[in-house]
């Protein structure tokens, strides 16, 4: 029969200190007939009465006192543990994230964790610097840019640009520049789309069309990007999401499906496992993956 030692002690020092099973029984925040059962069960394993039972009050033995003193040090070492417990679960886990993710969406992520017991740290960072930081463990995951077929989220991305487009998609060969003299539109590309499967997918295309090299340009920050579109006939590439963030009219591109995709790339296992399944759904949000009905 294997002995209940951590309980069966617990129930031993609240009922010497309270010099009664009931009280100490509540003090221990156990029915009575359980706490008596636990030291009954203790003094078997030890072989000899922790209590006299002769008294209507629960005096201790000789051998109880001699007992006493290091059933509270188990008590308190298991208190200390169970403290120490609570403060590791609750020590953040560092998450390097996308640039792209908005204040309230990373927010509402971080809420959501809590509900869980998951206690987050946000870093943002541009796709190689997420990877390294999960490398040199400056962080202890990242949401790490791959493939749109190996991702465990997907964002598709098209084209925005101030002024509605009148047709359903956009081509990039609309974009030769003509005979009118006036400047070549661009299409600019956000630090976070600077990545070989999605910004040499774009060059390709704008080879294959005959747009000039400059046509296609990777900007500093997704900021100065969308400046270069405010005001003028440049396309900025991004998410549906994004582009109704920035006041902007979105359409999919015609020549190629672009997408961005996204997995967990994490120091420890249960990490990746715990932000893929138990808080996929925030994270779907943080990066615009869209929602059930859809983004324009």
């Amino acid at each position: 029969m294997v002995v209940d030692l951590v309980g069966g002690c617990r129930a031993f020092v609240s009922v010497s200190e309270a010099g009664s099973f009931t009280a100490g029984a509540a003090i221990a925040r156990i029915p009575q007939p359980v706490a008596s059962r636990r030291i009954a069960a203790l003094e078997r394993h030890l072989g000899e009465r922790l209590f006299d039972r002769s008294t209507r009050r629960a005096r201790l033995t000789p051998f109880g006192r001699d007992m006493l003193p290091t059933a509270k040090r188990l008590v308190h070492l298991v208190d200390a543990m169970e403290h120490d417990a609570r403060r590791a679960r609750q020590r953040p886990l560092r998450l390097a994230v996308p640039d792209t993710c908005t204040t309230r969406d990373l927010a509402e992520l971080d809420a959501e964790g809590r509900a869980l017991d998951v206690y987050l740290e946000f870093r943002p960072a541009p796709p190689a610097e997420r990877a390294e930081l999960v490398r040199t463990q400056e962080v202890r995951a990242a949401l790490v840019a791959v493939p749109a077929p190996e991702g465990a989220w997907t964002v598709p991305l098209g084209l925005a640009g101030a002024v509605r487009p009148t047709t359903s998609v956009i081509y990039l060969d609309t974009l030769r520049v003509g005979r009118t003299g006036r400047p070549p539109r661009r299409v600019w590309l956000q630090p976070e789309d600077d990545v070989p499967h999605i910004r040499d997918r774009v060059i390709r295309v704008r080879d294959s069309v005959g747009l000039a090299p400059t046509q296609v340009t990777v900007a500093d920050s997704l900021t100065s990007a969308a400046a270069s579109v405010f005001g003028s006939g440049d396309l900025l590439l991004c998410s549906a999401v994004q582009a109704r963030e920035l006041g902007l009219h979105w359409r999919p591109l015609g020549e190629t499906s672009l997408a961005r995709g996204f997995d967990v790339g994490a120091t420890l296992g249960d990490d990746a496992d715990r932000l893929r399944t138990r808080l996929r759904d925030g994270i779907a949000r943080c990066l615009g993956v869209p929602d059930a009905e859809g983004d324009e």
